[in-house]
């Protein structure tokens, strides 16, 4: 009766002390250590993991000397190496060694990290890490046999290119760091981990150049990261609207990019890369306007042929944003500007129109933001189709039916050409959304009212800041050096120092005679060489005349 009470005692005092490990959020367990009995720890994470069925738990031992268990997620691990890690110790032919032993000496995993708190564990196996427990051992060992990632290596949709590399970044953090360290091949290059949302304990990485970056805005990034507290980062987006400077701005302040040129580019004028673990979308800080009107692609091309192409760019830019508004503004109040036979035409198109100007672009533009958005969410073959038939057939039929007029039907294809070539999608948004205010100002105030809202517009602009950089730098305020590189891009030998409205550590990053020493010598060190023809006729005459002597 004695045996059977202490039983009893023991077995309430096992259960009161599963019960005693309450907790809300994982991190909440960062103080609580791991028991020395593998028993108590088996128990305690089954209670943790209950009603979960891909929860693992493995028993064995090392040639019959020490108890151990191996803690896993199914799924998330790599089956075939947590096979080969138990199998190296279960024949360590009995010699009994402590976790810190084992993991230098006789487990076979490049990545391997020794804990003794439910925190860290939990966050580990969670992650896809395989922990194991031993007999008398109250630290952990966690090793990094995850499974491989979900989706390969392939060419952004979003920021494709005729001209560069193809390789974009995927839903693994690892693998888009490891593809940011193929690019800068540097230990300059540092990479600092973070773990956000109390419920799905993302990890998070911030990656910067040390000797480029300004320590002020690394300090800010981190210290905007740190004042987080929310349940789940499910996305980098969750970041970029938390951590950015302005939220009602239309605007965006953080660059996204799926490219790791991109990134390495950035961080070599001494901003900063915030990875997010799940998503292949990576930030950029700080930020400035004329970044989303730059493409990957206008670095691999002739200084010329890209400055020619931004200059498009800012020209389709402003048709855009004020095409329907000049058209609804023109034909309601300044008929004068246009050329008779040109608003004759008009006049005759819109004369059985029942509405007036700014109704019918108004509608048109509905329709064909309608159709684009439908043709994003749709399957690609459907949505492409369903984009180019569905504006044709619509816009015909709305002619026909006398509900607009032609000259609309071309203004809003032209607007929705224009906001294509933008290259960045979150800028483009941005001017689809302000067309409609500007268009309403048009037909309030005729062109009066569109110059008033780009006067709001871009004060508005100058108003803004990325972390602590004025959003139009380097034009607001004004630094010719850093002109180089925003309308229109010069020479790369030409800009030979980073961005000076950039704070950073170091100025210099090409060599600034080289380029004029290739010039002086034409291109080769020494003296010119002679055309080909010009050699092998001289070539010729000497041999003949060496014949004629002999």
């Amino acid at each position: 009766m004695l045996i059977n009470r202490r039983q009893k005692n023991k077995r309430k005092k096992s259960e009161e002390k599963l019960e005693a490990l309450q907790y809300e959020f994982v991190t909440d367990l960062k103080d609580t250590p791991f028991s020395a009995s593998l028993e108590d720890n088996k128990k305690q994470l089954e209670q943790l993991f209950k009603d979960s069925s891909d929860f693992v738990v493995l028993e064995f031992e090392i040639e019959e000397s020490v108890k151990a268990l191996a803690v896993f997620i199914d799924g998330l691990v790599n089956s075939q190496e947590v096979n080969e890690a138990l199998q190296a110790l279960m024949i360590l032919e009995g010699q009994a060694q402590t976790a810190k032993k084992l993991a230098r000496t006789s487990i076979p995993s490049g990545q391997m990290k020794i804990s003794d708190n439910y925190a860290d564990v939990l966050l580990g196996i969670l992650g896809g890490d395989t922990a194991i427990l031993l007999e008398g051992e109250r630290e952990v060992i966690l090793l990094g046999l995850r499974g491989p990632s979900t989706r390969s290596i392939a060419e952004p949709e979003t920021e494709s290119v005729v001209r560069g590399p193809r390789e974009g970044f995927i839903e693994n953090l690892r693998t888009n760091t490891s593809m940011l360290r193929r690019k800068l091949r540097t230990p300059h290059l540092k990479m600092k981990p973070f773990v956000l949302g109390k419920q799905t304990n993302t990890n998070i990485v911030i990656s910067y150049m040390d000797q480029i970056a300004d320590p002020a805005i690394v300090e800010e990034v981190e210290r905007r990261l740190h004042k987080i507290e929310i349940d789940a980062i499910l996305e980098s987006a969750y970041v970029e609207e938390l951590i950015q400077d302005s939220t009602y701005s239309p605007f965006p302040q953080i660059q996204i990019t799926e490219r790791p040129d991109t990134v390495a580019a950035s961080l070599l004028e001494g901003r900063v890369a915030i990875f997010v673990d799940g998503t292949p979308f990576v930030l950029i800080v700080p930020t400035v306007f004329w970044q989303y009107m730059q493409a990957s692609e206008d670095y691999y091309e002739r200084f010329w042929v890209t400055s020619i192409i931004r200059v498009l760019r800012y020209i389709l830019l402003l048709l855009s944003l004020t095409t329907p508004a000049l058209y609804v503004a023109i034909t309601t109040f300044h008929q004068d500007l246009i050329p008779t036979s040109l608003m004759l035409s008009i006049a005759a198109a819109r004369e059985a129109i029942p509405f007036p100007a700014v109704i019918e672009a108004l509608l048109m533009e509905i329709i064909f933001e309608s159709l684009r958005e439908a043709g994003v969410r749709l399957p690609k073959a459907v949505g492409s189709a369903l984009g180019i038939l569905g504006a044709l057939v619509i816009g015909q039929a709305a002619v026909t039916a006398g509900i607009v007029s032609a000259p609309v039907v071309i203004v809003v294809s032209l607007t929705g050409i224009a906001s294509f070539a933008i290259p960045r999608y979150n800028a483009a948004i941005a001017v689809r959304l302000l067309r409609f205010p500007i268009m309403f100002l048009g037909a309030i105030f005729g062109i009066y009212g569109i110059l008033l809202g780009l006067f709001i517009l871009l004060g508005h602009l100058a108003n803004l800041r990325s972390f602590g950089i004025p959003y139009l730098a380097p034009a607001a305020p004004l630094t010719l050096r850093d002109m180089k590189d925003t309308i229109i891009r010069a020479p790369i030998h030409m800009m030979h120092k980073r961005p000076k409205f950039m704070p950073h550590s170091n100025d210099r990053r090409v060599s600034a005679g080289f380029k004029q020493e290739l010039n002086e010598q034409s291109g080769q060190k020494g003296a010119d060489l002679g055309h080909t023809e010009d050699t092998a006729q001289n070539q010729g005459g000497e041999a003949h005349e060496d014949n004629k002597n002999g």
